[in-house]
């Protein structure tokens, strides 16, 4: 298993930003898919936003236009932009890799993941 640590959650007012970070302990080069997910209070885990070795992004529908993902291979690390910041973004945040080159159809399915981080909390205030 690959270790991976969040970072960069916190509590921010409305229309906020703030950065997410997930570092990986071993070279995310070879990583086929990297994603961060999300779980608020009460409810079930929710995809954000992935990215595909590729280059290729993918956003939820809620993320659009707000968020940004992208990733350093040289620094190992995930990224996740967030600005515009609303209270329904309150949540628990987990970065995802899915290591190899086996293809997958959709880097937004949770199930595909072999690698999760502990999660950073984001609050979000009015």
């Amino acid at each position: 298993q690959m270790p991976l640590v969040e970072s960069g959650g916190g509590s921010v007012q409305v229309g906020g930003s703030l950065r997410l970070s997930c570092a990986a302990s071993e070279s995310i080069y070879n990583t086929y898919c990297m994603a961060w997910f999300r779980q608020a209070p009460g409810k079930g885990r929710e995809e954000v936003a992935s990215v595909r070795f590729t280059g290729a992004t993918t956003y939820s529908d809620s993320a659009k236009g707000r968020f940004t993902i992208s990733k350093d291979n040289g620094k190992n690390t995930l990224y996740l932009q967030m600005n515009n910041m609303k209270p329904e973004d309150i949540a628990q945040y987990y970065c995802a890799a899915r290591r190899g080159r086996e293809f997958v159809s959709s880097c937004m399915n949770p199930d595909i993941y072999t690698d999760w981080g502990q999660g950073t909390q984001v609050t979000v205030s009015s």
